[in-house]
């Protein structure tokens, strides 16, 4: 995909979206939503991982740095964790991650926590839906190439 320098609106600029998914939720999610060929925007580039309480906040802003615009994570409802609490962990994480962001002058809304489970394909077909057409409005995202 080519990216180009100007706002998102109108110009043929397509987001690169990095999603990452619990193994056990959102990930079969995603697979519901293929097999029920749900409509959403091929922008995000999936990661699986075993729970979304495995997401290193560092993994999310090298994935900024390399050229990501935005990065979706997603895991299961709370209090339905295979993990006990690595949703919990988290929401804390990705919250905390979201308030630096912003105060270093990046729009928080990069990055985005969801809850998806295995059985709402339609949810997580609507909810990448929406995370491009914010991305898409934000346009390129300003670390990407940084050193």
């Amino acid at each position: 995909m080519a990216k180009d320098n100007g706002s998102g609106a109108g110009n043929g600029y397509e987001p690169e979206i990095v999603g990452i998914f619990c193994n056990w939720c959102t990930y079969a999610g995603a697979d519901l939503a293929g097999t029920s060929r749900l409509e959403y925007p091929p922008n995000i580039k999936a990661i699986r991982v075993m729970c979304s309480g495995r997401v290193d906040p560092v993994f999310v802003v090298k994935s900024l740095k390399d050229g990501a615009d935005g990065v979706f994570i997603s895991g299961c409802h709370l209090g339905e964790c295979h993990y006990q609490s690595g949703n919990y962990k988290a929401v804390r994480r990705i919250g905390l991650l979201r308030r630096m962001l912003g105060s270093m002058g990046l729009d928080p809304d990069r990055v985005q926590m969801e809850h998806i489970s295995a059985s709402e394909g339609k949810l997580f077909a609507e909810k990448v839906t929406e995370f491009t057409e914010t991305i898409r409005e934000l346009g390129p995202s300003p670390l990407a190439g940084g050193d």
